[in-house]
């Protein structure tokens, strides 16, 4: 089944995209990666070494002929520190892409808006490939479409946290009334059946780190999730049965043969 997800021109064949931190080495990162079946693989500008190549840096550890690098702004909490990060990201090589983040809480980690809008537009308008991170409002996701965000990725729940998929209502909306750009699921995510919840509700992607990195057998949970966003995106495209106050039999009744 030819089912690919497009954004701002480049296609992926996965929906799951990942992250890089928590990780207990390196190299269990990259086994995480593989078995996840990933393509974009999400790293901390600001936390990767990126001038002294005689150290060792994650980037070592991720194959970049089966990896599309993105770059994200993590721990930027104002609108001009993360557009000089996004800057740096690109300057080094890393890619014009960006995943955006704009903190506005240190203990939620929940975004400013604000920033976050006004850091959209300023990049947008540089050529980047803007995906901000930013909350389950609808009305707040518009004005990052109309800023030229390519794609927009609401929380599930707060970042780090593991609680699941916490208002599928407005995620719902948000789906039913965006179709322009894609629209992809970060933070929040604990389990296979997290994952699953958001492909379910129409989501285009999840994005995680966590909940792979933290789970006591991180490789088998990374083939999990994988698995989980597959499943979730064909039983979407598939169409769910309605859901009944009352039974209905499997089996006909109408034409059985008494025994």
């Amino acid at each position: 089944m030819n089912d690919e997800l497009r954004i701002a021109g480049r296609t992926f064949r996965s929906r799951l995209f990942v992250g890089t931190g928590k990780y207990r080495s390196f190299l269990e990162m990259a086994r995480c990666h593989d078995a996840s079946g990933a393509e974009v693989v999400t790293v901390a500008v600001r936390r990767v070494n990126l001038t002294d190549r005689s150290k060792e840096s994650l980037l070592d550890f991720i194959d970049r002929t089966k990896y599309f690098i993105l770059p994200n702004t993590a721990a930027c909490f104002t609108a001009d520190d993360a557009i000089r990060t996004a800057r740096l990201g690109r300057e080094v090589g890393l890619s014009n892409w960006v995943k955006l983040e704009v903190i506005g809480d240190p203990k939620t980690l929940f975004p400013d808006n604000e920033g976050l809008l006004e850091a959209t537009r300023v990049l947008s308008k540089e050529g980047f490939v803007v995906l901000p991170y930013t909350n389950d409002d609808l009305v707040n996701a518009r004005k990052l479409i109309d800023a030229g965000a390519a794609a927009v990725m609401p929380l599930g729940a707060p970042i780090g946290s593991g609680l699941g998929i916490q208002n599928t209502t407005n995620l719902r909306i948000m789906r039913e009334a965006i179709t322009e750009v894609p629209l992809i699921v970060d933070a929040g995510v604990g389990t296979a059946s997290d994952a699953a919840i958001a492909m379910e509700l129409g989501f285009d992607g999840v994005l995680m780190n966590t909940a792979i990195a933290e789970a006591q057998d991180a490789e088998r949970m990374a083939l999990a999730m994988r698995q989980a966003v597959e499943a979730g995106r064909n039983a979407f495209l598939a169409g769910r049965m309605p859901k009944r106050l009352y039974a209905s039999a499997s089996s006909p009744m109408v034409g059985a043969v008494a025994s």
